[in-house]
């Protein structure tokens, strides 16, 4: 199947009626998750989750990012749908952000037939490689965007008002990639109804629907990827190659520990003291962890900072999304360190589930965001 973004740029609405199951599949660089869900008078039901770590399947300890082959991915696919019991074959599954190109570009203000001239001529300018490698989709940004037709799961850069006419998204995935998926999930038994950019998933589960600007920051193992969203509309995008598999090398290196016992503490205790611990060995952990963390979240002021300026517009709003959001303690961190009002996503928010989950699913939810935003969307746009 293709990649499209049809249904990326719809509106938020509710549920369908339909009684059929969805699955939302994201494949991260060291774990892949799923969420299944189904429609019920109008709410996301949640009927299973679960996660495996991938890097057993490249003969590398569990927290590392690893580089499967499709068919590898897809054994651990099915040993996951097995595990968590899934029932339904059909859903989305998410594309990596740093494999996609997204860019704005300008253009006259033509009909829908003249842009599918123009748009692969223009985007030779910016794709550094042949045109017939990738596939193309782009979508026309509507002008009004406080208007009940704006776009949800738009990415926009801001910009000074351009003189085209218009603005066009255009996003190409290679298509190497899109065959390495269509592998993937024809090997697993799972129709992939839809490819989707795994930011766009993120908001739709994380982000509310205020009009003032919010920054999230996407804490995944290799990458910490962060946002603007502003009215529902990712505005820009920064990507920073540091994340939790450096984390726990740091940790590993200061305490001279093996990778395997050093990511176990990481996620047990985080930044939290441990009475299994010398004074001295918790205050080396923590040190530890805080010098990645904190690289992160020096960059994270950063682009709050640079977006203020440039925008004269203030951030005050921070979502931490992604599986490193989890960490224990993360939170006092970052409020420490963050300059605005700090949040961790919670997804599973957005889906009824047993009351005696909640607090596993408020604490595991950042990591799932992309899964729930995936499922969410086959639901809302059946």
């Amino acid at each position: 199947m293709a990649f499209s973004l049809s249904g990326i740029f719809k509106s938020v609405s509710s549920f369908g009626g339909g009684d059929g199951s969805v699955l939302g599949i994201d494949i991260g660089s060291s774990s892949a998750k799923i969420v299944q869900l189904r429609a019920s008078r109008g709410i996301a039901i949640l009927e299973t989750y679960g996660e495996i770590a991938l890097g057993p399947y490249g003969h590398q300890p569990i927290g590392k990012a690893v580089k499967l082959s499709p068919e590898k991915t897809a054994e651990a696919l099915i040993d996951l749908m097995k595990e968590a019991n899934v029932t339904a074959r059909q859903g989305g599954i998410s594309i990596p952000f740093s494999s996609s190109l997204v860019s704005v570009i300008d253009l006259p203000n033509v009909d829908k037939e003249s842009l599918k001239r123009i748009i692969p001529i223009e985007a030779r300018k910016y794709i550094p490689i042949p045109i017939g490698d990738v596939t193309l989709d782009w979508f026309v940004i509507p002008r009004d965007e406080s208007g009940e037709d704006s776009a949800f799961d738009q990415i926009q850069e801001v910009k000074p008002k351009a003189t085209a006419a218009q603005e066009v998204l255009l996003v190409a995935i290679h298509n190497d990639l899109l065959q390495e998926y269509q592998t993937v999930a024809g090997t697993a038994g799972v129709t992939a109804n839809f490819y989707e950019i795994e930011i766009f998933s993120a908001v739709r589960s994380s982000v509310g629907h205020g009009i003032a600007p919010i920054l999230v920051v996407d804490l995944g193992a290799s990458t910490t990827k962060m946002y603007v969203v502003e009215r529902g509309v990712v505005r820009l995008t920064h990507l920073v190659t540091q994340g939790g598999q450096q984390m726990t090398e740091v940790l590993g290196r200061s305490l001279g520990w093996e990778f395997e016992k050093a990511e176990r503490v990481k996620r047990e205790r985080g930044l939290i003291d441990s009475t299994a611990y010398s004074v001295d060995e918790n205050d080396r952990i923590k040190t530890a962890v805080l010098s990645t963390l904190s690289r992160v979240f020096s960059e994270v002021n950063r682009v709050l900072l640079s977006y203020g300026q440039r925008y004269n517009k203030n951030v005050a709003h921070v979502v931490l999304t992604g599986g490193g959001a989890a960490l224990p303690g993360l939170m006092l961190a970052a409020k420490e360190q963050l300059s605005g009002e700090v949040e961790i996503a919670n997804p599973f928010s957005r889906t009824e589930a047993p009351a005696f989950l909640e607090n596993v699913l408020r604490q595991i939810g950042p990591g799932f965001a992309v899964a729930v935003g995936l499922a969410l969307r086959k639901l809302r746009h059946d």
